[in-house]
């Protein structure tokens, strides 16, 4: 048993580890703080917690889902680890880079949302695609199409059925701890501060679709090389 826990243990650090740069809660903090500036605190509080349930739905019903949808639409592994990477790499040069777009985009929703008495941004923009985005998408179908070959046999059923929840739902606790303390977290750090970060963790992201691209692209050549 005290193994078991063990596995467990790694196996949540490792999916941590994975999934915390594409979950990036500093996005969605950035968004809360730019989108939520005219919401009145109790609901602004209210949609925070309405945000954390999606972020955790959403990645539940996408790692579960996950197979069945690639097998309804035809999509192969290597594909989808290529496609995710592009999507991945596109994420990550835009936290690097960030241009004025993004600026703009936010300001047109905030007019667009400032002619409804109290816009609800739990759901879109702060849940999808602030947290669980199409990135965040990608890798855990990804993930969870390949978890069998190479974590079943080393683990103990019960840990490799359980991990998903438990750092699903330590994302979403810490989706909910980041929003609740957005105001805290700029005064300390600055917005320079969430820029540098927001920019550190760009760059893992590009690292990583780098590496989707070449796993894909290395499966593939594997693939018709034993044909």
């Amino acid at each position: 048993m005290t193994d078991d826990l063990v596995q467990l243990g790694k196996l949540v650090s490792l999916g941590l580890a994975l999934m915390l740069p594409l979950a990036n809660p500093l996005t969605s903090m950035t968004l809360l703080l730019s989108l939520g500036q005219h919401i009145p605190y109790k609901e602004r509080e209210r949609q925070v917690t309405q945000a954390a349930f999606y972020v955790v739905a959403i990645m539940v019903v996408t790692y579960y889902a996950g197979a069945w949808i690639m097998h309804t639409f035809g999509i192969s592994i290597p594909g989808l680890r290529i496609a995710g990477g592009l999507i991945v790499a596109s994420i990550g040069f835009s936290m690097v880079f960030p241009s004025g777009d993004a600026s703009a985009s936010e300001a047109d929703v905030a007019d667009a949302q400032a002619n409804r008495q109290v816009p609800n941004i739990a759901f879109v923009p702060l849940a999808l695609p602030g947290t669980a985005g199409p990135g965040t998408i990608a890798m855990i179908i990804s993930g969870a199409a390949s978890v069998d070959a190479t974590v079943t046999p080393s683990y103990a059923p019960w840990v490799v059925a359980i991990t998903p929840v438990i750092v699903f739902t330590l994302l979403g606790l810490l989706f909910w701890v980041c929003l609740r303390s957005a105001g805290r977290i700029v005064a300390v750090i600055g917005q320079g501060g969430v820029e540098a970060i927001s920019r550190i963790m760009g760059f893992l992201l590009v690292c990583m679709a780098v590496q989707f691209v070449i796993n894909g692209v290395l499966e593939i050549v594997q693939q018709y090389g034993a044909g």
